[in-house]
Parts: C-alpha cells; sequence; structure tokens
C-alpha cells in the first residue's frame, strides 16, 4: 500500500518530470521550426503533415531519448525544493530510514522507465519512419551512395561505383557468384542497374556476363537485361539512421542480416539496439545521484543543486560520447561500451547513497 508520503512524493515526481517535459519539447520545437520553416514552406509542407506527420513524432523521439536526463532536472529540482522548505528533515527524524523515503521515488522512476522501454523498442521506430520520410519528402538532401561493397548469403558479392535516390540507378554495377572454395563462378557488369521498386527484379544496361565452365567459359553482352537478385536496393542505399525505424524484433533480424553482409555499420546498429535498454534504466542511476545531491539544504538554494546536477549530466553525455566512439572506431564490445557509463555512474550512485544515509 502507497502511504501519503509515497503519493506526495511520486505526484510531485510525475508533475514536476512532464512539466519540465513540456517546456523542453516546447523550445525545441519553437527552435527547430525557426531553423525549417523557410524548407517547410518552399516545399510547400501542410499544417497537418508538420504537425501530426513530423512533430508528434519528434516530441516522442528527442523527448524519449533525454527522457533520463530530464528526469535527473526533475528528482534535483523538486526534492532540493522539498529540502529548502525543510519538509525532508522532518520524514527523517519521524524515525523512517532514508531508504523508505527514496521508495516513493523508485516507484515513480520504474513506471518512467518502463514508459520509455516501451516507446524505444515498440512504438518510436514506427513513428521514427514517419518522421523520416516527411524528411526525405521536405528538406533533406537526395540520398548517394559512393563506393558500395557487400557480400550477401550464398557467396554473392556485389559493389557498385554510386547510386543517386533521384534517378533510382547504380552505376558501374558488379555482381559475383562465388563457389564454396572462394573461387568466381559467374560475373555480371552493367553501366547501370536499376530495382523496380518493392520486388527482386533488376534492369541492367550495356551489361557483360561471364559464367565459367570447366573447359569453356560463356561469355554474352547486350544492351538490357532482365534478372533478379535475392536483395534489393533497399536494403544498400539506406541512410545511417535507418535503424531507428525498426522495432525490437525487425531490427535484431536487420544486424543478423547486415552481420553476414560484413557491413562496416553493424556497430553503429547494434548501439542503436542496446541503448534502447540502456538509457531508460539509467533513470534509476541519476534518480538516486539526483536525491542524494539535493536531499540536504545548501547554501545558495536549489541554484546550487541545479549547477551540481548539470555538471553530472555534461559529464554522463561525455562518457556515454566516448565508449560509443570507441565501440564505432577501435572495435570495442558494442554491448559493453553502452552499459558502461551505466556501471560507472551506478558505483557513483551507490557511494553517494551509502554517504547521504550517514
Amino acid at each position: 500500500m502507497l502511504s501519503i508520503l509515497d503519493k506526495y512524493i511520486i505526484k510531485k515526481f510525475l508533475t514536476t518530470f512532464f512539466f519540465i517535459f513540456g517546456v523542453i519539447m516546447l523550445l525545441s520545437i519553437v527552435f527547430d521550426l525557426a531553423e525549417k520553416l523557410s524548407d517547410f514552406m518552399t516545399n510547400q509542407a501542410t499544417v497537418q503533415e508538420v504537425v501530426f506527420q513530423y512533430y508528434v513524432s519528434f516530441i516522442l523521439f528527442y523527448g524519449n531519448m533525454f527522457s533520463s536526463m530530464i528526469i535527473f532536472i526533475s528528482v534535483i529540482w523538486f526534492t532540493a525544493k522539498m529540502a529548502q522548505d525543510t519538509e525532508i528533515i522532518p520524514i527523517l527524524n519521524s524515525g523512517r530510514p532514508f531508504k523508505r523515503f527514496v521508495r516513493p521515488y523508485m516507484i515513480a522512476a520504474s513506471i518512467l522507465m518502463l514508459i520509455s522501454l516501451t516507446l524505444n523498442h515498440f512504438v518510436i521506430p514506427n513513428t521514427n519512419q514517419m518522421r523520416l520520410d516527411f524528411e526525405e519528402k521536405f528538406y533533406r538532401n537526395e540520398m548517394y551512395i559512393q563506393d558500395y561493397h557487400a557480400e550477401f548469403p550464398g557467396g554473392q558479392v556485389v559493389y557498385f561505383d554510386n547510386y543517386m535516390a533521384a534517378s533510382n540507378q547504380a552505376q558501374e554495377f558488379v555482381f559475383e557468384q562465388e563457389s564454396e572454395t572462394g573461387e568466381i563462378r559467374y560475373f555480371l557488369k552493367a553501366q547501370t542497374a536499376e530495382n523496380k521498386k518493392g520486388t527482386n527484379e533488376w534492369i541492367l544496361r550495356n551489361y557483360y556476363e561471364r559464367t565459367v565452365g570447366d573447359t569453356n567459359d560463356i561469355i554474352s553482352e547486350g544492351a538490357r537485361k532482365d534478372t533478379s537478385f535475392q536483395f534489393t536496393m533497399d536494403e544498400m542505399a539506406t541512410r545511417e539512421n535507418i535503424a531507428e525505424t525498426m522495432p525490437y524484433f525487425e531490427l535484431k533480424q536487420f544486424i543478423e542480416r547486415e552481420k553476414k553482409k560484413g557491413s562496416s555499420m553493424v556497430p553503429l546498429y547494434e548501439i542503436e539496439l542496446y541503448q534502447r535498454t540502456s538509457y531508460p534504466f539509467a533513470t534509476y542511476v541519476l534518480t538516486i545521484i539526483g536525491i542524494a545531491v539535493a536531499s540536504r539544504k545548501k547554501r545558495g538554494g536549489v541554484g546550487v543543486n541545479i549547477a551540481i546536477g548539470l555538471g553530472i549530466i555534461f559529464i554522463y553525455i561525455f562518457a556515454m560520447k566516448v565508449t560509443t566512439v570507441a565501440a564505432m572506431n577501435l572495435g570495442f564490445a558494442t554491448s559493453v561500451a553502452v552499459w558502461i557509463p551505466n556501471i560507472l555512474f551506478g558505483c557513483f550512485a551507490f557511494w553517494l547513497y551509502k554517504r547521504v544515509q550517514r
């Protein structure tokens, strides 16, 4: 059963969080709209498209991404206010242990963590697809891929010099079929290659193909060849943020396919997958740190606690960036890199918690 104290703290926690969340998102929308309004007007985006297709998903994506940080600021803000108003001292002097004071904080943090976890894995990827489609249509530059190379299952290797989304054509397209021993059994080259949207069918122009035989090779060439492959251009011509549009199970399958292809982008996709879980769990760590920092009355009032909290946030963000770069460029395990900031700050939170209990 929740006591009056539990309900009081949970209410202050949640109302402060949603108030700060609303203010930050409102300011973010104002600055984003000021930057992109001319693009929206030039490309004749309707108000309905801007509001419901872009900014609803904008709020969900960025709001959820920084929710643990907003939670941290919220905890420091209302806890420091309670300390300044001398509300915490009577609670502790009543004989309740400090962990009893922390309990409602963790209940509220759990509610927000579960909401964030669900949004991250199953809801936001779908709204991200809406946002990215809007960006492609109204202000993002046309996609351009250069010097592409990938290996697909079954010993199939694909190269092309460049691809432009506007023309939907890959230039200097090369396809090779290798045997189990790694020898090339089939070679196909075309000046241009076009994939029919939504299918595995391709149109090759000015092509040359060679089938390696036991004694003689079969060579042919022509102006046009209609064929099919096991891959599509959508699999190859993707932006780096394609993983943001995939729910949990789809993203897992996508990563497995990219590993088989030998894609250099696999660490980035894995980071996206693991961060969807690590970011929500940071809520617990930052909540405990916020309580420990703000539950004691300080000279200078709430402002001192806010300053300390902002300093901790900057260090936390810096730690996340360092470990992410290490995973991308140094071959550091992505699953470990994503969780290191939580582990380090979790130890720091435990030390602060023990210290504040004295």
